[in-house]
């Protein structure tokens, strides 16, 4: 059986490395698996054998324009597309099993009519975020805004991911869209929490099959990982508050982090990994910024030194570094209202409390780590 993936990136990332250990359990099964994307070139060699890429860098960068100007996310690439697609018809897959299409590197409504020719092909779709049912954001509860519960229109994050400066085409993204997904006779949405299943049992997606399937955390990777991070970065009294995401944004917690940084003691240091090079000239000189690792051992030693590991994040999917901290050996603190919460519940170790930064800094107190 030939599986063809389609994500953002490979190998990488949260949903790249979702993707590349999806690829790597369906060939062990004797299965044939590529992984169609479109952004950055890099990927880890072990997963090299199974990366085909849609489109260029230059390809991506005219459709992040076409974007910036046209509020019309994922109706370019067009000719990076139908290149894809006539290689994808030779690969004749029997499943195509889909994960992010935002990104900058396909055109979705071309890929759909091709899905579409294909009636008998079982179809997959992953969702990590809410993108595919909205007419512009990727998430909206931190907003308030429920208007893609019927119609969008005057997008409220127009300035947000997938940004664009000039024009709102959220309306008529919305109708694309909502043609563009419907009517395929063979799609099963999947989504990693229940909190994310009731998003989309309210969306335009309400009609198909909708399984819940909890994201999977290689248990062989992030584990308790001895490390000399402390020495590197001269926290060895310090007793470590660890943030990880990227990018970072208000919506993951940042400026819950920077407040959180006032409040506590010399004894805390706050780490924050993901951040980017101007974040971190901005950050307060009591939080240690650094960059995002695609190393997922350095990330697991990182994980492992934290005295705490804290996501701020006031909407989220499921928070897959709340699961590898927690593999990891230490405990977290989640906000209230978000998919972390119900993971915490499920499967991980550590404390849930109600969005606030003076909430999180009494949680942080009263644990005396």
């Amino acid at each position: 059986m030939r599986i063809l993936f389609i994500n953002e990136v490979c190998g990488h990332g949260s949903t790249g490395r979702i993707c590349a250990e999806l690829a790597e359990k369906y060939e062990a099964a004797n299965h044939e698996v590529k992984i169609a994307f479109g952004r950055d070139n890099y990927v880890p060699d072990k997963y090299k054998k199974y990366a085909v890429r849609i489109g260029t860098d230059f390809d991506v960068y005219l459709h992040a324009l076409y974007t910036r100007i046209m509020d019309k996310h994922g109706l370019a690439s067009k000719r990076a597309t139908k290149r894809f697609l006539r290689w994808a018809d030779e690969y004749n897959p029997d499943i195509i099993w889909l994960h992010n299409l935002h990104g900058y590197y396909i055109n979705y409504e071309l890929l759909f009519e091709w899905i579409k020719k294909r009636p008998n092909t079982e179809v997959k779709w992953t969702l990590h975020d809410c993108w595919a049912f909205t007419g512009h954001c990727s998430y909206f509860v931190y907003k308030g805004c429920e208007k893609w519960k019927k119609h969008c229109y005057k997008c409220p994050q127009k300035h947000e991911y997938p940004t664009s400066f000039i024009v709102d085409n959220s309306s008529l993204n919305y109708d694309i869209k909502k043609k563009a997904f419907s009517g395929i006779k063979k799609m099963e949405i999947i989504v990693p929490s229940h909190w994310l299943e009731g998003l989309v049992k309210k969306s335009f997606f309400k009609n198909y099959s909708i399984k819940v399937i909890y994201n999977e955390v290689d248990r062989n990777t992030f584990k308790p990982t001895l490390g000399d991070f402390r020495e590197r970065y001269g926290l060895q009294n310090k007793k470590i508050i660890l943030g990880v995401a990227s990018p970072w944004t208000e919506r993951k917690g940042l400026g819950d982090f920077i407040e959180l940084s006032k409040m506590l003691s010399d004894e805390y240091c706050i780490v924050l990994v993901g951040l980017s090079d101007r974040q971190i000239k901005k950050i307060p000189q009591n939080i240690r910024g650094i960059k995002r690792t695609d190393s997922t051992a350095e990330l697991a030693s990182i994980y492992t030194t934290a005295d705490l590991f804290v996501n701020a994040s006031k909407e989220e999917t499921f928070g897959l570094t709340t699961i590898e901290a927690n593999y990891c050996g230490t405990d977290a603190i989640v906000y209230r209202g978000t998919a972390c919460e119900e993971v915490i519940n499920e499967f991980g170790r550590g404390l849930v409390v109600e969005p606030g930064v003076n909430n999180l800094y009494k949680a942080i107190i009263d644990m005396n780590l």
